[in-house]
């Protein structure tokens, strides 16, 4: 029973919640002009997400997108940029709304880390994956690739609202089966544990934020290898 049960304290605090290396681009093509320069973004990733995506609490550079493009970077990947898209107490229905304008020229990767504030605000299970198919069927559309990171309700909603509502991830993972990247669970070993956790045990630390760049990082560096190399999903 992991702690999402303090994600129903974030409406009181905060209204709502917010390997293989052949395809590292260290070097960039020749340009046009000849210097050698290309975008210097050639493989845009947007993360689509809440506050705890936006890094709520944490001071620059500490939320877990920053943390994703330093990996990338260390790793070789220079050319990866990894767009913080969180927003604090944003939905489902709020990251549709927004994806759009998102979803600029050049993004290669979408990452969908929505759905805690679903349960806060008292949306249906099947509200919450009819908005999720349509914001992971809008990116494919535009042929971004997507990584979709599941949520876990809050205990106090219940165990059948529990049960329906990580059901509709698992059932989106299903769903696009061989066209999506799955994390079932975005706070998987972060949740629950203080030292991982700011003081409202809800928004990740440093440290936990750290963890989360790790769950996330080997399905996103398969993408990545993918978009760039011109494999499928």
């Amino acid at each position: 029973m992991l702690a999402l049960v303090v994600l129903s304290a974030c409406s009181l605090r905060t209204a709502a919640c917010g390997r293989g290396t052949s395809a590292r681009i260290d070097q960039a093509a020749p340009g046009a002009d000849g210097t050698g320069s290309t975008d210097p973004a050639s493989v845009k990733i947007v993360v689509l997400g809440d506050s705890l995506t936006a890094g709520f609490g944490l001071v620059a550079g500490q939320s877990y997108p920053t943390i994703l493009e330093k990996k990338f970077h260390a790793e070789g990947y220079r050319e990866v940029e990894v767009i913080n898209a969180g927003m604090t107490g944003d939905t489902t229905a709020g990251g549709l709304r927004r994806l759009d304008q998102l979803l600029e020229p050049g993004v290669r990767i979408l990452v969908v880390a929505l759905g805690g504030n679903d349960a806060l605000r008292g949306l249906t299970p099947a509200e919450t994956h009819d908005n999720l198919a349509r914001i992971i069927d809008a990116a494919q559309a535009k042929g971004v690739a997507v990584l979709l990171a599941g949520m876990l309700a809050p205990t106090n909603l219940g165990e059948d609202y529990q049960t329906a509502f990580s059901g509709a991830f698992i059932q989106l993972s299903a769903e696009y089966k061989d066209h999506l990247q799955y994390v079932p669970f975005l706070l998987e070993g972060v949740a629950g544990d203080a030292r991982l956790n700011q003081a409202d045990g809800i928004h990740p630390n440093e440290q936990g934020a750290q963890v989360v760049a790790e769950t996330l990082y080997p399905k996103l560096l398969n993408l990545v290898d993918q978009v760039v190399g011109g494999g499928g999903q």
